[in-house]
């Protein structure tokens, strides 16, 4: 896309809200499903800005527009917003404005606010409101200005899903409903609206390809003892899987009658929502006559403690990720020196070698393959039109994973591409510390991630150095990379680890036009031992590939921190020997040598 596009799209924006007496219009990144990746139809902020990260919010006023996101994105919305007539507000900074402050600044007294409230989370919308109120602003939320300015706009998409079997999934449909049914007794409730796609392909074990990069399909749910009903376009199914669904209890009904049906729920229903994930539109579509309890989702929680069959499942994925990266990681060192390597062929050649494992269904998120400077740039994209090749000299980063149908891998390596420096080489050890520290934790059942976060950060801490971003989130099962409700981070969250989570332990650091230094293995909570204090818990890291131990200052590892690095590189050995030719067997046994 042109960014000469956007001031004339800003225009057409303006012209809208004029006509509808609007002062400033908030456009958020997400759908009506709160995606973090929505379908093309729901890309507004992305077409109206050009910005293209996946978190930032959008703020236009009839003279002003303000992008805000957070830290990930700070780079990379400078280089995307320029020549926009949008500015950047970097959230988390002290001379930041707060978002809610500037939209006020910008509507002024008895102004008026719009959003489209399908599009717009019911808890984000409620603080708004709120917010607005006391400046005697209104916010008004039945407007979809994209449905009028943006001609060429996507359609909402009807591709076919697909069902996975228990031996892929591991518990039935009718089971989970059992379970959701069970725990929404327990909050007495009579039931609950399902909004988010991840969450309903997970009970309904469906899968699709409506968004990128995640498997999922475009539809609502509805939960209760006494029924159990689907909302799903029609053409999305086949005969066959639409008698499977019934068989399992299922009632199914067009994806847009969720709104008729849940504005005609019976008089003194409880029903259960979640703020943070029911768009402002659905959730007042529900009767005054019923009760509304907002907490967390108990499928949530269900779908992030993952059984047998799943752990198997990532087991199985982490196996074939480990192999593909055997022969990627071979071509790229011996492509880079032949000068054959850029950013976008990174990102080429691991699309090449995974897709030749089996049961490859597509990449898990868009790889940032950051070359020096470009590796300091969190979630950077390179394309054909802007990357770097990558010299022999200095740091690499490359954060990738993929969508097989028995699991969903993400990794991230940072390696050495030629000569460092002695900044590079500690900076690089100081993150391998924290990650190695995350990944050896034990800890008392109840420990919530925001506790162990520290222990990621500790050693860049004591050298007057720290990263932004969180630690850790949790890993769908071929369902969204990026999934809850448990997380690593600074930042306060009440749920606790629990057996079967699978998260991501994934520190870093950055140097802004230098380099970027992130390793990230995926790792299971775990039972690890009961007495007297209780029980205790730690992670099993399932990532099979080697860390470049190259720019590792051994003397700044402890004894225990060398300890686990070798054992990590003895598994990783034996678990993908077996599966490679001599010479593939020769290098990895050389990668993972102990130090």
């Amino acid at each position: 896309m042109k960014k000469n596009q956007i001031p004339e799209r800003l225009s057409d924006l303006r012209k809208f809200m004029e006509s509808k007496n609007l002062n400033v219009f908030v456009i958020p990144s997400t759908d009506p499903h709160l995606s973090e990746y929505p379908a093309a139809i729901w890309e507004s902020r992305k077409w109206i800005s050009g910005f293209t990260g996946s978190a930032g919010t959008i703020v236009v006023s009839l003279k002003e527009a303000g992008l805000f996101t957070d830290s990930r994105y700070f780079l990379q919305g400078v280089t995307e917003l320029e020549n926009t007539g949008i500015d950047l507000f970097k959230m988390g900074l002290p001379e930041t404005p707060d978002m809610i402050d500037w939209i006020i600044s910008q509507a002024g007294e008895n102004g008026k606010v719009g959003i489209d409230g399908l599009v717009y989370a019911a808890a984000d919308a409620q603080l708004l409101e709120t917010r607005l109120k006391r400046r005697n602003i209104e916010l008004v939320t039945e407007h979809d200005p994209f449905a009028e300015i943006w001609k060429d706009r996507p359609e909402i998409p009807t591709n076919e899903i697909f069902t996975l079997s228990e031996d892929v999934t591991g518990e039935s449909t009718k089971s989970k409903i059992k379970r959701i049914v069970a725990a929404l007794k327990k909050e007495d409730a009579d039931s609950m609206i399902m909004v988010t796609l991840d969450t309903v392909a997970w009970t309904f074990n469906i899968r699709g390809n409506d968004v990128n990069f995640n498997p999922v399909a475009v539809a609502y749910a509805y939960i209760s003892e006494k029924e159990t009903v689907l909302f799903i376009n029609p053409k999305k199914l086949t005969v066959e899987i639409a008698e499977n669904l019934k068989q399992q209890g299922v009632t199914l009904a067009d994806y847009h009658k969720i709104f008729d049906y849940v504005a005609n729920l019976p008089a003194n229903e409880t029903v259960l929502v979640t703020g943070s994930k029911i768009n402002r539109t659905l959730l007042q579509t529900i009767p005054a006559h019923c009760s509304v309890i907002d907490v967390p989702s108990p499928a949530d929680l269900m779908k992030s403690k993952k059984n047998k069959t799943e752990l198997k499942g990532f087991r199985n994925a982490m196996l074939k990720d480990g192999l593909a990266l055997v022969k990627f990681y071979m071509w790229m060192e011996k492509a880079v020196p032949a000068g054959e390597v850029t950013e976008v062929t990174i990102d080429e050649k691991l699309r090449e070698y995974r897709s030749q494992q089996p049961l490859y269904f597509g990449e898990s998120f868009s790889t940032i393959a950051g070359y020096k400077g470009n590796g300091a740039i969190v979630h950077y994209r390179a394309t054909p039109e802007n990357h770097l090749k990558v010299d022999p000299e200095g740091l690499m980063l490359i954060d990738s994973g993929a969508q097989f149908m028995d699991g969903t891998t993400d990794i991230t390596r940072t390696l050495a591409v030629g000569p460092l420096t002695e900044q590079m080489k500690k900076d690089y050890t100081n993150v391998l510390k924290g990650h190695i520290q995350i990944a050896t934790a034990i800890y008392p059942q109840g420990t919530r991630g925001s506790q162990l976060d520290v222990l990621a950060r500790k050693a860049l801490w004591d050298n007057c150095l720290h990263y932004s971003h969180g630690t850790g989130h949790g890993i769908g099962h071929f369902l969204n990379v990026h999934e809850g409700p448990q997380n690593i981070r600074l930042e306060e969250n009440p749920v606790t680890l629990q057996p079967g989570m699978v998260t991501s332990n994934e520190p870093g650091l950055y140097r802004a036009d230098e380099y970027g230094i992130r390793i990230e293995n995926l790792i299971i909570t775990q039972e690890y031992n009961k007495n007297e204090f209780g029980a205790f818990y730690n992670f099993e890291t399932i990532t099979l590939c080697h860390i470049d131990t190259t720019p590792i200052v051994k003397e700044l590892l402890t004894d225990k921190e060398v300890e686990w690095l070798n054992n990590y590189h003895t598994m990783v050995f034996e678990k993908l020997s077996p599966h490679l030719n001599e010479e593939e067997k020769a290098w990895l046994k050389e990668k993972t040598k102990h130090i």
